[in-house]
């Protein structure tokens, strides 16, 4: 289908285009951007006056709940969810029941994935068996089945040992390795940032500390080995100072923070509200401002949502029982929006931390409007307000601190491979 989308500011964050230009769709691809390819007569015409279409955005955390945890999400509801929220790529962690550490589970994971014919996925395999932390996976394996990088989720390594043969092993062919940098002793039974509000509310505490001994020790392991490491889920400003300083050293290194982080501080967990409940914790307004600070200077490469749907049983009760996370795909864009805003930051820039910076991190060819690539685009109207509440949230899961709040910047429409998968 021949698709044009007219009247629109076109944001490309890749090349930095930022105008009122037409987008042109032909078979699945960005045929041409401004004017029209010689001959083009469209199928379909979008008119998008007033609003902003940039590309598809990509999300290094979600957990799609398949295999294992149905009742808490499905693959069907989180892949609706990713499309009304404009995200058309996707990475998800192995943290499934079973554990995504079998080239079966990983190539059904794929298959429905596919059928299901929404956003694309890139599973993440499990860096050792079970996520036990003790023997390493089938990298090799896993790989030929579809997984982008191999990842513990929250699980640790504690044995070092192990993490140093994981990275040996990925570094001889190439792989990325996903870490959580949290060390398990010194995080170990904490509940929140080890800070003042932690002191008031009674919280068991975890330190920074915690984070950057973990990236200490990573980066460490990275020099004797050669390992290409993404440090998932940045808390804190000390741990982004250690990023800022491997990378000047030219580790392969890469790192995202979760939206939240970028918007929220420990206060907010105001009396024991476990829908702020998160992991990594919530920390203090300094770390706050480095995180974003960081994502600005470009030592934090990437945003997600850290999508993680929960249920009700296991979100509503006292603070230091409630699972962590929050649902996220469907307010990413709205919250990068108000990040922006607050920071200060040009819409395109914002922007890119969502689409083709994340893209360039997994080596997709999504998150631009280069001629030739995949048509993945995201239609939005940034004046538009919505209250998030259950019946506005397509995901299964409606645990999120901003439920009954209005956020500004709504999707429209969302296209994969030049096909309107939303509206539906």
């Amino acid at each position: 289908m021949k698709i044009e989308i007219k009247n629109a500011r076109l944001i490309d964050p890749a090349t930095n285009r930022n105008e009122n230009a037409a987008l042109y769709i032909d078979q699945g691809a960005i045929a041409s951007t401004g004017a029209a390819p010689e001959g083009f007569q469209a199928d379909k015409v979008i008119d998008a006056a007033g609003k902003i279409i940039c590309p598809g955005l990509v999300d290094l955390s979600a957990r799609l709940r398949e295999p294992g945890l149905e009742y808490r999400a499905t693959l069907e509801s989180e892949m609706r969810a990713a499309v009304a929220g404009g995200v058309t790529t996707l990475v998800c962690p192995p943290d499934t029941d079973p554990v995504l550490d079998e080239p079966g589970l990983v190539e059904m994971l794929t298959r429905r994935a596919k059928m299901a014919d929404q956003a694309r996925v890139y599973p993440l395999g499990a860096l050792t068996l079970g996520l036990k932390g003790e023997k390493l996976t089938e990298m090799m394996e896993l790989t030929e089945a579809g997984c982008i990088g191999f990842f513990q989720a929250d699980q640790p390594i504690v044995d070092t040992m192990v993490l140093f043969r994981a990275m040996q092993y990925a570094a001889t062919y190439g792989y990325t390795v996903w870490l959580r940098p949290q060390d398990a002793y010194l995080a170990r039974d904490g509940i929140a940032h080890d800070g003042e509000v932690a002191s008031r509310l009674g919280l068991a505490g975890i330190p920074a500390s915690a984070e950057t001994v973990a990236i200490s020790t990573i980066t460490t392991l990275m020099r004797e080995s050669g390992a290409k490491v993404h440090l998932a889920r940045l808390s804190s400003a000390a741990g982004v100072e250690l990023v800022r300083r491997a990378k000047a050293d030219n580790l392969l290194l890469t790192c995202d923070v979760g939206i939240h982080h970028l918007l929220l501080t420990d206060h907010d967990i105001g009396y024991f509200d476990s829908q702020y409940r998160f992991t990594p914790p919530l920390r203090g307004l300094k770390d706050r401002d480095a995180l974003s600070r960081g994502a600005i200077d470009g030592t934090i490469d990437a945003i997600c949502s850290d999508h993680t749907p929960v249920d009700d049983d296991a979100k509503h009760v006292p603070f230091g029982e409630a699972e962590p996370g929050s649902t996220a795909l469907e307010t990413l864009l709205s919250l990068t929006l108000k990040w922006a805003e607050q920071a200060n930051v040009p819409l395109p820039k914002a922007l890119k931390k969502i689409t083709s910076d994340p893209a360039k991190l997994l080596g997709l060819s999504v998150g631009q409007f280069q001629i030739g690539a995949p048509a993945d685009v995201c239609i939005f109207n940034p004046q538009a307000f919505w209250v998030v509440t259950a019946q506005t949230l397509v995901s299964q899961g409606k645990n999120t601190p901003y439920l009954g709040r209005e956020l500004q910047g709504k999707v429209t429409h969302t296209l994969v491979n030049g096909r309107i998968v939303h509206p539906s």
